[in-house]
């Protein structure tokens, strides 16, 4: 193993220990994933028991919207957290003092992010399969690129926060939750793109997820993928994640410079 996959390693076995010695922790990773399930689950048996085919597909819509969701939502809150909790733990400036370097890290919280979104998102699946009779890999191998494409957008969101954390301090610690929700309306992860008002659809366009659903809703409906929407969600994945890795190093940096590291959580 490589000097720098054992650092990566070490970090990630930091991250692995707290949750192996705290059920809490634990049980957070599944509950809030579960509980949206519970909740857009219902939601989506009403719908169809109330409609008729064609729409009766409604519920099924809503359901992998949620699952996928959940996807991105699990992987940003997993670097973002990971990021918060050596903050709290007034740990930060430790690390650095170690050979850690900033991009083993951010490779490390990636690693992290990637066991929470599963450890979150597997028991949601089991539970849609379980209560509604919805099985999301009948989706097919796309649902490998669905996954890839909302986990890499987790990940450039994640590092943008983290970089106003840096640049901010402890009051933008909220950022970690609430920016990805806020993105949610324009991600048009419930409803096709064309329902939002006209004037908005370019920002909905800029965002990868809205390719992932509108692909998602073309392969439910129609059992084809539009190819198009995942190239247009893979390349603006790329453009949006060099830009949070610039913003990120930069902030980085400042704050070193500045001593931000070890003050930053107090």
């Amino acid at each position: 193993m490589s000097c720098a996959a054992r650092r990566i390693w070490g970090l990630l076995y930091r991250h692995i220990a707290l949750y192996r010695h705290s059920w809490p922790r634990l049980v957070e990773l599944v509950y809030w994933p579960v509980l949206q399930m519970c909740i857009w689950g219902f939601t989506a048996r009403f719908i169809t028991s109330r409609l008729h085919s064609p729409l009766v597909m409604a519920g099924s819509l809503l359901i992998a919207g949620v699952l996928l969701w959940e996807v991105a939502l699990r992987s940003q809150m997993g670097v973002a957290v990971s990021f918060l909790e050596e903050l709290w733990s007034r740990n930060l400036g430790h690390v650095f003092v170690s050979p850690l370097r900033p991009a083993e890290m951010v490779a490390g919280l990636i690693v992290v992010s990637m066991l929470r979104m599963l450890a979150g998102v597997i028991p949601a699946i089991l539970l849609a399969w379980l209560l509604y009779a919805f099985n999301l890999f009948t989706l097919g191998p796309v649902l490998v690129l669905f996954f890839a494409n909302l986990m890499i957008m987790g990940w450039w969101v994640a590092l943008g926060v983290v970089s106003l954390i840096l640049r901010h301090g402890a009051g933008a610690e909220t950022l970690a939750w609430a920016v990805l929700f806020g993105l949610t309306p324009l991600s048009a992860v419930f409803y096709p793109v064309s329902i939002l008002p006209a004037a908005i659809r370019p920002l909905a366009l800029a965002l990868p997820s809205t390719h992932v659903f509108e692909g998602m809703r073309a392969v439910l409906l129609h059992g084809s993928l539009a190819w198009g929407e995942m190239a247009a969600s893979a390349g603006l994945n790329l453009a949006w994640m060099a830009a949070a890795i610039l913003l990120f190093a930069r902030q980085f940096h400042a704050a070193r410079v500045r001593g931000a590291l070890i003050s930053i959580g107090e």
